[in-house]
């Protein structure tokens, strides 16, 4: 699969989140489904994953919030450098810092994907109180990955109807966090409902998802006035997001 970019991932969901997106289309892995979610087979997986290693970049472990189940996936991530050595990847909503530590501390991690959600009371699916903690263990948990110097890509999610000058103040926080550092790439791409998915909650997707392509275009060029140049766009033909 191609879940990082430009890179070919093995890719591994996670149960479980500690956020509630109205967007997502990963919902029911997030919300422990039984009929999606089971007790991994580790043994069947590492086979499989050795079995793949010359044909991948990375293992790329996403969900759901894949530091819910942090110990376990210490554990595991350390079998994988030890006996399998290939690269690891992380698809992280990076508001869980204690977690995210205790796995870098660890050196077990090679990349890390994120999205940033704005505006996080709008995207994060809890009131603004809360919404606004969380935006700050985001902040939190990226100036760490930043200090550990881990390649990241940063995702921005881009919502319909909402304000770019809203927008502007949360991408200039993030941008103050990675001051002078170059480890990163932006992927601005949109949020999308149906038909293309079938988000946790179709009415709110109904108004906020599938955004002109221009408006992505509005969103690079935030970023470019800031002098960033490593940004990659993700368009979705419209005559397909019309069909409904």
């Amino acid at each position: 699969m191609v879940d990082v970019y430009q890179a070919v991932t093995f890719t591994l969901w996670l149960c479980g989140c500690n956020l509630k997106c109205p967007f997502c289309h990963n919902w029911k892995i997030a919300t422990w489904s039984k009929d999606l979610c089971r007790i991994i087979n580790e043994e069947k997986l590492l086979n499989e994953l050795e079995s793949a290693r010359l044909f991948i970049d990375y293992l790329h472990i996403t969900g759901g919030e894949p530091l819910i189940q942090w110990r376990n996936l210490i554990e595991f991530l350390r079998k994988v450098k030890e006996n399998i050595g290939v690269p690891i990847s992380i698809n992280s909503n990076l508001t869980l810092f204690k977690p995210l530590e205790k796995i870098l501390e660890k050196d077990l991690v090679d990349h890390i994907a994120t999205d940033i959600k704005i505006p996080p009371e709008l995207l994060y699916g809890f009131n603004v109180d809360t919404s606004m903690k969380l935006w700050r263990l985001f902040i939190k948990s990226l100036k760490l990955v930043v200090l550990h110097n881990i390649p990241l890509e940063l995702r921005i999610p881009v919502a319909r109807n909402i304000s770019l000058r809203y927008m502007e103040k949360y991408i200039d926080e993030v941008l103050s966090v990675l001051g002078s550092y170059d480890n990163y790439y932006f992927i601005i791409q949109p949020l999308l409902g149906h038909p293309i998915t079938s988000p946790r909650d179709s009415k709110w997707c109904s108004e906020y998802c599938n955004p002109l392509n221009t408006t992505l275009d509005n969103i690079a060029k935030i970023l470019r006035s800031r002098g960033i140049d490593k940004i990659s766009i993700k368009y979705v033909v419209e005559e397909l997001k019309q069909v409904a």
